[in-house]
């Protein structure tokens, strides 16, 4: 076994962390480098031209969805809950992935070269829906771009003698190093990279700890260390507490999440269906795999160090693997880190290039050359933005469920405004506002949650439920069966959830957001004389370096 300092990890010393960092964003600087143009165009730094392969789409999406706070998000809750912790973390994140596709194929149909879903709501409803999406978007990108930082900050400070503040200062600077120039284009080639490191270190790095800490011996000295619900794999407490909200969670992610949307719109048309369904078997073992080290960490009866969570992942590593392993495993963090940090950077840049510059200007209108500029000076202060707010070194796991439930709002209003002639804006708009107005006091509490309060939650829940299996079997298999699925989900929970749903306030809150918004925006719409053409939107979303459009911004200069 390595030196360990007390209880905690072994100590890399620094030079050897930052040849690691030198030697792994000098490399990703270099890929971008050879795959930049000396005159890029907005649209490819937005979507690299709606053409990108198989096998970069699925090693992106997969390196996207497998980021840095979602391994540490898993061991957490390994940690939290047990064997089935990691379990409800991956499988349930892994098949939101699967989840993706079906309404994919319907966005591209209608969308064929959009940028943005918000560029594509505007066109469908107005200025008020497209901000509501887009400012989501920022938000959660902010939030995202900021638990990479963290974990990264954790990362440095546990196994060198560098701070975390220096951590998170050098990993920001070498995602944005080699994001800056290409964008999304070096998102997705050096993500391909990124996976296949990650991926094999993986696969290395989780036995080996296995039985450096005791192989199977482990699980029967160690079992004491758990209470009845940590050993029980069907444990209702990890259910309530980590599985069911991140089912809700994960698929607001998926509908509302730019990264993601971004990648759709990337991909071959043709290649959506494949892409999707390599990413889902790449992300569910890679992340239930490292949240093993949560479940021996529990096992071992191993504290935290200084009590955080964030740091299991790297503190088992550093007390079980020798120094070339341990140097794998930094590869592998921060490979997951930068692939959706670069993600959360061009997610963020195309957001402000197309629906607040690009809109604003219309198509056809916009200056190419200018929105490139606003792009890149939209990533240095989402940055800097990112290390202010890392410095408060909040809790990974609850922050992938806030921005997930926070997203719930959106899910019904996108899903059916691409599907559904029938929404207004005044639908998507009412309908998403007042589930953020009733999900917020139910997720902190800020109202009692007992006696009619507790109840009528109850009720609103039991219909969030219906709404959120009856999305996921419509993607799939259409209006019909999404409707007895969903009326037969919640007519089966309402036994067991009436009464006692409103004491998982996590849970609860994120069901109140879908029912709420499905409920004002379908009663809303239903009434409607509003018949949509939505040929209109591939008609008014596309390419903005267009001809006539770099010809009026040449001409502009003059």
């Amino acid at each position: 076994m390595p030196p360990v300092l007390g209880d905690g990890p072994a100590l890399m010393s620094g030079w050897l962390m930052i040849g690691l960092l030198v030697l792994f964003f000098g490399g990703t600087f270099a890929m971008s480098v050879v795959i930049g143009k000396k005159k890029e165009n907005a649209d490819g730094y937005m979507t690299a031209g709606n053409k990108v392969g198989f096998g970069i789409s699925a090693a992106s999406m997969t390196a996207t969805w497998i980021w840095a706070s979602s391994m540490y998000a898993s061991a957490t809750s390994g940690y939290n809950y047990g064997i089935s912790g990691p379990v409800h973390y991956g499988l349930w994140g892994a098949l939101m992935i699967l989840f993706i596709y079906p309404f994919g194929r319907r966005i591209r149909k209608v969308a064929p070269r959009a940028h943005t879903l918000a560029e594509v709501m505007y066109v469908r409803h107005g200025r008020s829906s497209q901000l509501m999406l887009a400012g989501s978007n920022v938000l959660g990108s902010l939030i995202s771009l900021t638990s990479n930082l963290i974990a990264g900050g954790a990362l440095v400070s546990l196994l060198s003698p560098f701070t975390f503040q220096q951590g998170t200062l050098v990993m920001a600077a070498g995602v944005l190093l080699y994001t800056l120039w290409s964008g999304f284009r070096a998102s997705v080639m050096t993500d391909f990279a990124q996976v296949l490191a990650m991926l094999g270190a993986v696969v290395v790095i989780i036995p080996v700890v296995f039985f450096a800490a005791g192989g199977p011996d482990m699980f029967s000295q160690g079992a004491a260390n758990l209470t009845p619900q940590q050993g029980d794999f069907f444990s209702s407490d990890a259910f309530m507490n980590q599985g069911a909200p991140y089912i809700a969670a994960v698929l607001a992610y998926a509908i509302g999440n730019q990264t993601i949307a971004q990648r759709l719109f990337a991909v071959r048309e043709d290649l959506i269906k494949p892409t999707f369904i390599t990413a889902t078997i790449g992300y569910g073992a890679t992340v239930i795999g490292i949240g093993m080290l949560g479940v021996m960490a529990l096992y071992l009866g191993m504290d935290p160090l200084n009590g955080d969570t964030n740091n299991l992942i790297p503190q088992m590593a550093g007390t079980y693997l020798g120094p070339v392993l341990l140097g794998l495993f930094v590869v592998m963090i921060v490979g997951a880190l930068a692939s959706t940090a670069d993600s959360d950077l061009s997610a963020l840049s195309s957001i402000v290039m197309a629906d607040i510059y690009g809109q604003s200007k219309g198509k056809g209108k916009a200056d190419p050359r200018k929105m490139l500029l606003i792009g890149r000076i939209t990533m240095v202060l989402a940055t800097g933005s990112a290390l202010f707010f890392a410095t408060g070194q909040f809790d990974i796991l609850d922050l992938l469920v806030f921005v997930g439930a926070l997203w719930g709002c959106l899910v019904f209003p996108v899903i059916a405004s691409f599907y559904w002639k029938k929404v207004t804006n005044a639908a998507f708009t009412v309908g998403t506002l007042a589930a953020l107005a009733a999900f917020l006091p139910v997720r902190f509490e800020l109202v009692p949650m007992g006696g009619a309060t507790g109840y009528l939650v109850d009720v609103v829940s039991i219909v969030g439920i219906g709404v959120v299996i009856g999305l996921m079997a419509f993607g799939f298999f259409g209006g019909r069966v999404a409707k007895i699925a969903g009326t037969a989900a919640a007519v089966v929970a309402a036994p067991f959830a009436f009464g006692t749903l409103h004491e998982y306030t996590v849970l609860s809150g994120s069901l109140v957001a879908y029912a709420v918004s499905t409920l004002v925006c379908f009663l809303m719409s239903v009434r409607s004389s509003r018949e949509f053409d939505f040929d209109t939107i591939a008609e008014r979303t596309g390419n903005f370096d267009t001809p006539e459009a770099i010809q009026a911004a040449a001409v502009s200069t003059k």
